[in-house]
């Protein structure tokens, strides 16, 4: 119940996210439009739609991040590997920019960002806890078994690792 109530309210706060950035940057964009802004003698039409780029390029990010998040909590599975590595990448884009909008923008940013990011890893962990807690109740593997952890996948023939040769000794990598 609470892996699904966590990844759900991550979902509805990254879309949140998304609507309240994708804002900014139609005002930035908007507001460097009007004001013919330059920087260095850039050409202001090429500022301002590099900057409506950049929030349709969040706003869509963050989208799909909160689309995998409403899948997980539909489905009550744990995110696949692509999905994971989306999410996690979203985690740590939030743990740099609560870094810099502490500086930039104050604590309250900070904190959001951060809110976020507790939402984002909380999810990520107790689905990977929920993940390793379906093996089989009450049974361990060794380290290195079939089935236990750096071993063979269950099931798997019994493939073993061959010692390694003494030092200095060469041995061919192929027969």
């Amino acid at each position: 119940m609470l892996r699904r109530l966590v990844a759900g309210l991550a979902a509805i706060v990254l879309v949140a996210e998304a609507a309240v950035l994708v804002l900014v940057h139609l005002v930035l964009g908007r507001t460097t439009r009007n004001q013919s802004m330059s920087i260095a003698g850039m050409d202001p039409d090429v500022m301002s739609t590099a900057t409506y780029a950049m929030g349709a390029g969040i706003g869509a990010f963050l989208l799909l991040c909160a689309v995998l998040l409403a899948v997980v909590c539909v489905r009550d599975r744990a995110p696949g590997t692509l999905a994971r590595v989306v999410l996690v990448t979203a985690a740590v884009t939030h743990g740099l920019l609560g870094a810099v909008a502490a500086g930039l923008v104050g604590w309250g940013a900070f904190a959001v960002t951060m809110v976020i990011l507790g939402l984002l890893v909380l999810t990520l962990t107790l689905y990977a806890a929920q993940d390793e807690g379906t093996a089989a109740p009450g049974v361990t593997t060794a380290p290195g078994a079939p089935g236990g952890p750096g071993g063979a996948p269950a099931g798997a023939p019994g493939v073993q690792d061959a010692p390694p040769p003494p030092h200095g000794e060469l041995k061919p990598t192929n027969p």
